[in-house]
């Protein structure tokens, strides 16, 4: 049996993913896309190579292998939340949120959240506004959804765009850790900036042929950056992820700061996290549709 370990950064004086997942989700899911200069440096790295290296960074193979599930708390952007439109994040399904009167048009508002994650694809998201809480759930296969703030307060099976989203949604690891055994194919597309700093980028091929991209720091061999697509108004966009702020937990490196950013939209989202806990024991029943 996995033992639970539960770090709190606040409760530590030194710092210790927070993909969610990753991404966490959920998710993530805000970025300031890094400036990319035209001048590059020459990949020194094989594909394989960069892969091998991230996975070390981030604790290893075996360590990751013995995670199968993660919880984790903070506070998410909720945007410049107007009735009419949504909240979303990436691997996490859309959700609906009508704007509080206390809250100021224009006001970005924070929320405070709990993602739940256990292999494979399993998701538990918990997002409290207005002293109400919402609650999207994906059991891998199908997802539900309570959404008390539209005044809906039975639950709801999750559109299928959204649960779509649910399916393709990385597991709790990411992309590149065991990505072979995932389907994942992996090749080098050059180097570039992120942020003032030389990145390897990666191409992926997913199982189901999809692309994304993925930047790994050349110096710390973190995945600094990964892209995405999101629809909004029945178009695709572009979307960017950083992670940043890693910290150790038990024996992996875990981003506590996702930042996201829409192409063509002008505020990015930021997902803080503050507490993660490894291998938490969540029964299955935990991601099962009530009855």
């Amino acid at each position: 049996m996995k033992k639970s370990i539960t770090h709190d950064s606040a409760a530590q004086a030194q710092p210790t993913f927070g993909q969610t997942r990753r991404t966490l989700l959920l998710g993530a899911g805000a970025l300031l896309i890094a400036a990319r200069t035209v001048r590059a440096a020459t990949p020194t790295l094989t594909a394989e190579q960069v892969v091998a290296r991230n996975v070390q960074a981030r604790g290893g193979l075996a360590a990751w292998r013995g995670i199968g599930a993660m919880a984790m708390s903070g506070l998410m952007d909720a945007g410049r939340i107007r009735p009419e439109e949504p909240l979303e994040r990436d691997h996490i399904p859309r959700l609906r949120l009508p704007r509080p009167q206390d809250v100021a048009q224009g006001k970005m508002v924070r929320l405070p959240f709990e993602l739940e994650l256990k292999r494979p694809r399993k998701m538990r998201l918990e997002i409290t506004f207005d002293g109400q809480k919402a609650v999207q759930v994906f059991d891998g296969t199908h997802g539900w959804k309570l959404r008390p703030f539209l005044g809906r307060h039975e639950v709801e099976n999750y559109t299928p765009q959204e649960a779509r989203a649910g399916a393709e949604q990385q597991d709790l690891d990411g992309p590149l850790i065991d990505h072979a055994a995932k389907g994942i194919a992996v090749a080098l597309e050059g180097m570039e900036q992120v942020e003032g700093h030389d990145a390897y980028k990666l191409k992926l091929t997913l199982k189901d042929g999809r692309m994304r991209r993925v930047w790994v720091d050349a110096q710390s061999y973190l995945d600094v950056m990964i892209d995405g697509e999101r629809r909004l108004d029945g178009k695709a966009h572009v979307v960017h992820t950083h992670y940043r702020d890693f910290r150790k937990v038990n024996d992996v490196l875990i981003p506590f700061t996702l930042e996201t950013r829409v192409q063509g939209v002008h505020d990015s989202e930021t997902i803080s996290i503050d507490k993660v806990a490894l291998n938490p024991p969540l029964s299955d029943a935990r991601f099962a549709r009530p009855a």
